[in-house]
């Protein structure tokens, strides 16, 4: 999708008449039905007059390519402008000019970030020399016209024309030199090095049909991407995969080869409980797809995992690692093989408080998804659903599949491999907490998965990190039952998780900004060392596994021995969504606290702040 495209001339002459905002306006409500908000008219005015004049000056003003408000496949982000032609030597090239009206920015302490005014207040944003390198990254990745057969050249480059330029300017510190070097800055001040940069790519014009190449290429990930991504995983994996786990394996690699050729979709669901292999599935799956030149992408409902496997296979891989709700303007059939994990969070539909008007749509989550993909793998935990807009379920997915005419493959999976293998330790909470009833009434304190219940979060606290420092991964958990805060002005957490005189903040919260060094984001936290001095939530917690796992078992969750039946306590939650999902609190609270509680592989360690839920779980114990 783009909102504007033609020639340099055109472009040229609809800037000077006034009206290359008004045609912006005029598609943007043609493709989204309403009208961009005045700030957005008045950038594009202010903006597009500007690279015009660069234009103009440079002489790319006849038959050069334009696009305008690019977006790119599969992501919602949308490219200022591209300018396509021929250098010198008559390679094809294009350009992607990153526009910004910032006219000053202070320095952060992110890594890729600057700090500016946006819409009133001060926000960190990407450098925009590295916001515009991933552009390029992504495009040279995922498109076919950049990658096969006489590869178009892609640069990038941005250009603040606002801006004057000093050369201690935070916008070019010393951390900025290598996206600086690669993907130029340009300021206000710059424009005859701009003028020559553009001339040195696409001097010589004749890019219309360039712009036409681009437009009907194909989004495919390279053969390099995926192979990058295939090798890293297999690189990363801990796993052999055995029994049932390698059937479902190859049953899915062969849906995939019948996909070229069935015209019917394939709609796979595996259901397990946690520790049974679902992601150890799915990830090698991803890898050996990959590796075999298929179109395999990896979604999660979990920011925290989605991103934790960024950050393992890095971020140029990251492409390929996408959310439940990227699939709203996806083309039908465009991936070969889409890999749901944790399915049950899926919902309602992808829109959520943060979707752009442009961007929301009524098809249900589920649709976009299957009408994505040729081939859709779901891997789902009915009872890991611990919010009531979460509605993936095995019934749900199977009932979406049949009523449109696919074909559906289900499987169960049910050896135990987290837990130290112990089918035994699920059961028995999936009893003690009536989730489900199972013939494990007793837990059998002899068995080799440590389930230890402490006198205080102290010491418990303690246990924990002492195994870290015995070599071993574990985390330290709680319910949700404190307020969680933003960070202080110098970066640090505020100690919210209090228990007498323990004292622990929560992980970062979600797009927290400007933290201490020290402190990993939120998504990072059970993966970066430093996330041993916070206490983790559920929604940083699911999707993960350690070798030891502590919990603070709260009191928004208790057992009453005198009627013997579990009590939700909303006075003591801070979940808001939670709190208001009604007569779904005590089911949701108990799949969290399941969650929690099944997140070790060696070893559980609990410390209960009500005394009768602490007997009781005691009373449970052989």
């Amino acid at each position: 999708m783009k909102l504007y495209s033609g020639t340099s001339a055109q472009f040229i002459e609809d800037t000077i008449q006034n009206q290359i905002a008004e045609k912006l306006k005029t598609s943007f409500f043609h493709h989204f039905r309403y009208n961009p908000s005045d700030s957005e008219v008045k950038s594009w005015k202010n903006s597009l007059r500007a690279v015009s004049q660069i234009f103009q000056y440079s002489n790319l003003n006849n038959d050069n390519g334009i696009f305008l408000e690019y977006q790119l496949p599969i992501n919602s982000q949308r490219l200022d402008c591209m300018i396509t032609g021929k250098d010198e030597t008559g390679k094809e090239n294009a350009v992607i000019i990153e526009l910004k009206q910032w006219d000053k920015c202070e320095a952060s302490n992110g890594q890729n970030e600057v700090v500016t005014w946006v819409a009133g207040s001060k926000k960190d944003l990407l450098h925009p020399s590295v916001q515009v390198g991933k552009y390029q990254l992504y495009l040279e990745d995922t498109l076919t016209a950049f990658y096969e057969d006489n590869p178009i050249d892609l640069s990038a480059c941005a250009y603040l024309h606002n801006y004057n330029y000093y050369s201690d300017d935070v916008i070019f510190a010393d951390k900025f030199s290598e996206p600086l070097m690669k993907y130029p800055l340009f300021t206000g001040d710059d424009v005859t090095k701009l003028k020559e940069f553009l001339q040195s790519k696409v001097g010589l014009g004749d890019g219309m049909e360039i712009l036409n190449r681009i437009e009907h290429s194909k989004y495919r990930p390279s053969k390099k991407l995926m192979d990058h991504v295939g090798n890293t995983i297999k690189g990363n994996s801990e796993y052999i995969l055995l029994d049932k786990q390698q059937i479902i394996y190859d049953k899915i690699f062969a849906f995939a080869q019948d996909g070229f050729h069935d015209k019917q979709k394939q709609v796979v669901i595996i259901k397990g409980g946690p520790g049974t292999g679902k992601s150890v599935i799915a990830l090698n799956l991803m890898a050996d797809l990959l590796l075999n030149g298929y179109n395999a992408h990896y979604a999660t409902g979990s920011k925290a995992f989605t991103e934790t496997l960024r950050e393992i296979i890095g971020r140029r891989g990251g492409v390929q690692f996408k959310y439940f709700n990227s699939y709203m303007d996806a083309k039908a059939n465009e991936i070969d093989v889409l890999i749901c994990d944790e399915a049950h969070r899926i919902r309602k539909t992808s829109n959520n408080r943060f979707t752009k008007k442009e961007y929301r749509s009524d098809l249900p989550q589920i649709a976009e998804i299957i009408n994505a993909s040729k081939v859709s793998v779901f891997f789902i935990d009915d009872d890991q659903v611990v919010r009531p807009d979460e509605i993936g379920s095995v019934s749900y997915i199977a009932k979406y599949a049949l009523e449109n005419n696919c074909k559906i493959y289900f499987e169960e999976l049910d050896a135990q491999f987290r837990c130290n293998g112990s089918d035994g330790f699920i059961n028995w909470i999936n009893n003690t907490l009536s989730i489900k009833k199972t013939a494990n009434v007793l837990w059998d304190s002899n068995d080799d998965f440590e389930f230890k219940i402490f006198n205080s979060p102290v010491d418990l606290d303690n246990a924990i990190k002492e195994k870290v420092s015995e070599g071993h991964s574990a985390r330290l958990t709680a319910g949700f039952c404190w307020k969680w805060s933003d960070p202080v002005q110098d970066g640090s957490l505020v100690e919210d998780v209090i228990v007498g005189d323990f004292k622990r903040p929560w992980n970062a919260k979600p797009n927290a900004r400007r933290l201490d060094r020290t402190i990993p984001e939120s998504s990072l936290w059970a993966y970066d060392p430093n996330g041993i001095n916070q206490v983790g939530c559920i929604y940083t917690a699911q999707g993960f596994e350690f070798d030891y796992v502590g919990i603070i078992f709260g009191k928004d969750l208790t057992y009453n021995l005198d009627t013997q039946s579990w009590e939700g306590h909303k006075e003591h939650s801070h979940d808001s969504v939670v709190k208001r999902s009604k007569e779904q609190f005590v089911d949701l609270v108990k799949n969290t606290y399941r969650v929690l509680l099944t997140r070790g592989m060696k070893g559980c360690y609990v410390y209960f702040m009500d005394k009768d839920t602490e007997r009781f779980f005691k009373s449970r114990i052989e």
